[in-house]
């Protein structure tokens, strides 16, 4: 045997050791940060890379399916949403960048120094939040960890955190306390997203963020969704609102022309954000 032949069967030999010495959280963690970073893993490639049984691998999927960091499906595990599952904040933070991009420059235009705005704990709406920052002074109710964290140290900007039941696949805090102390304020503007949009309603996968969008949506007076275009024809479970609801609808200039007609024969009031290029 050469020595680069040594020393990589001494490499894989460490690395073995070292997974075989991680117990079941450090493994979940490392389940989950893998399927986060591919989008999906195969049991048959966990069970191999892992040096654990096929038992303990379903155990850890479904412990990880569980608490909302995954979708297992046949063979293995993937982080893309379904109709009863919706993605991970670290997945969903991780998609459709431009789209989302531009439709909070889009929604920041109309934004009026000096307004209290909600914001909810989507990822289409994140960087519309860490926008404001730029325009002026406002006062940010919102029930995203992130949010709170990325605005906390703005002079400028007074943040309301809505507290309640932290959701960690969320990196939100949701349920009934949440949804209390959201309609015990009033704000002017409210910048919401949704999973899904599909025949003049829009929807999610999880009743806690439901009950949680609606209160914030029942505090303000005006109400604008923000939904890239791959939202529409898609399905979740629970109706959220329909769109007749909101005062405005933003996406981006990729949704289909049929889809646009739809809302305008619905006499929703639609804004198509424009793409960089």
């Amino acid at each position: 045997m050469s020595d680069s032949d040594s020393y990589r069967t001494s490499d894989r030999s460490a690395e073995a050791e070292r997974i075989i010495k991680l117990s079941p959280k450090e493994r979940r963690k490392m389940i989950a940060d893998r399927v986060l970073h591919r989008g999906q893993v195969s049991i048959e490639d966990l069970v191999r890379d892992l040096g654990v049984s096929q038992m303990t691998v379903h155990r850890d999927l479904d412990s990880l399916e569980h608490q909302g960091w995954l979708r297992k499906v046949r063979g293995g595990a993937t982080a893309a949403p379904s109709a009863l599952f919706e993605s991970n904040a670290r997945w969903r933070g991780s998609t459709r960048l431009e789209e989302k991009q531009a439709i909070c420059a889009t929604a920041l235009e109309g934004a009026e120094p000096g307004q209290a705005v909600i914001v909810d704990d989507s990822s289409t709406v994140l960087s519309f939040a860490t926008g404001l920052s730029a325009r002026g002074a406002f006062t940010v109710i919102t029930n995203s960890l992130q949010v709170i964290n990325e605005l906390s140290d703005e002079p400028e900007i007074q943040v309301i955190a809505l507290g309640g039941v932290y959701h960690a696949s969320f990196n939100a805090f949701v349920g009934m306390f949440t949804a209390d102390m959201a309609r015990s304020l009033r704000a002017d503007v409210a910048y919401i997203s949704a999973s899904a949009v599909d025949n003049g309603h829009c929807y999610h996968q999880s009743q806690e963020e439901v009950l949680v969008k609606r209160a914030l949506l029942e505090a303000a007076r005006r109400r604008v969704l923000l939904v890239d275009h791959s939202k529409f024809g898609r399905q979740a479970l629970y109706q959220l609102a329909p769109l007749t609801d909101f005062d405005a609808v933003i996406s981006d200039e990729q949704l289909p022309a049929e889809h646009q007609e739809a809302l305008r024969t619905l006499g929703v009031r639609l804004e198509l954000a424009a793409l960089p290029g």
